[in-house]
């Protein structure tokens, strides 16, 4: 299985050190649009990527492929997180995608998204392919990491095994318009609420995903809403995501990303409680505090697993470049 020893997937010491990456809004851009490319540089958003699947006619791949790699390759994306989606596996395209944009731009891509995961295999086979390539360019083997899309059954049944299938897979996303699809669920609607439904329809999917994902110690995004211009309808539906654990959502329009960014970050209160909570927990066990195992912080008891939860939100907000606003001082 590529990547378990380290003989075919990325090696091991590669995977402990890969960067810990925000991806509060990720931004499609279709790979065929040189308009979109170029303005997507612009933009806010945490991480984008280029696509070349669903966003792309058939007949436009080949150019779509060439559009991507010099894009990639001219720079301008700043701390992004860069990302090509390919097509899936069981298409004449994949394998061109991703020789043509590895070969092409590898030295300035950050990940591979593979939609319509199914099975282990599938990320295995990205994994290997991936590691060829890198070998035979002489590029970094297992700096390129696998980002993979659930749209169906199949896959969420066997997201476990999905999650784990490499070292190289960062994150774990939610892909609500096949997924609907492929379950017969009545709705046109894609990524909000069935008012005919008396509550979230999604909420199995999206735990289910972000189980697999913690259980490897991966990034959980939610998928897109496409009611591009109701911004309120968005971050309605991302509030819900973000309050599981999920890291970020997809965005398919600038209005959304300032919506998912709000979202997927911390309030101040709860950054600056969180801060606290670490102050006060560390002098607390310290020697000078007496090292004990729990203390008050105002009326509030902290203990271990308090501090674990405050290392969680503490993470988000400084990972999105929050400053806190309140100093803590020991009584």
């Amino acid at each position: 299985m590529a990547g378990r020893d380290g003989a075919a997937g990325p090696p091991p010491d590669w995977a402990a050190n890969r960067p810990a990456r925000i991806r509060r809004s990720c931004l499609a851009v279709p790979g065929s649009s040189l308009k979109m490319l170029d303005k997507a540089r612009g933009l806010p958003a945490d991480q984008v990527f280029l696509d070349l699947e669903d966003a792309v006619a058939p007949l436009a791949k080949p150019a779509a492929r060439k559009n991507v790699v010099a894009a990639l390759n001219e720079g301008g994306w700043g701390g992004r997180t860069r990302v090509v989606r390919v097509n899936d596996l069981t298409t004449a395209w994949t394998y061109r995608d991703v020789v043509e944009v590895v070969e092409g731009a590898g030295a300035n891509l950050d990940c591979v998204m593979l939609p319509k995961v199914v099975s282990a295999s599938h990320v295995e086979w990205l994994d290997l392919t991936l590691t060829q390539i890198e070998k035979a360019l002489g590029l970094e083997v297992g700096r390129i990491g696998i980002e993979a899309q659930i749209e169906n059954a199949a896959g969420l049944v066997n997201v476990d095994a999905i999650a784990g299938a490499s070292p190289r897979v960062e994150t774990v996303i939610f892909g609500p318009a096949d997924f609907m699809a492929s379950i017969s669920m009545r709705s046109l609607v894609v990524g909000g609420l069935i008012p005919e439904y008396p509550g979230d329809p999604y909420h199995y999917i999206l735990m289910r995903i972000l189980m697999a994902a913690r259980m490897h110690d991966r990034q959980a995004i939610d998928g897109p809403f496409l009611q591009i211009r109701d911004v309120d309808g968005f971050r309605e539906v991302a509030k819900r995501s973000a309050a599981l654990g999920f890291d970020g959502k997809w965005v398919l329009h600038p209005g959304q990303i300032g919506a998912a960014n709000e979202v997927y970050s911390p309030s101040q209160d709860d950054f600056d409680h969180a801060e606290l909570i670490l102050d006060a927990y560390a002098h607390a066990t310290s020697e000078v505090g007496g090292r004990l195992g729990a203390v008050m912080l105002g009326d509030e008891m902290i203990d271990e697993a308090s501090r674990k939860m405050a290392l969680v939100v503490a993470a988000k907000g400084r990972a999105a470049g929050m400053r806190r606003t309140r100093a803590f001082t020991a009584l």
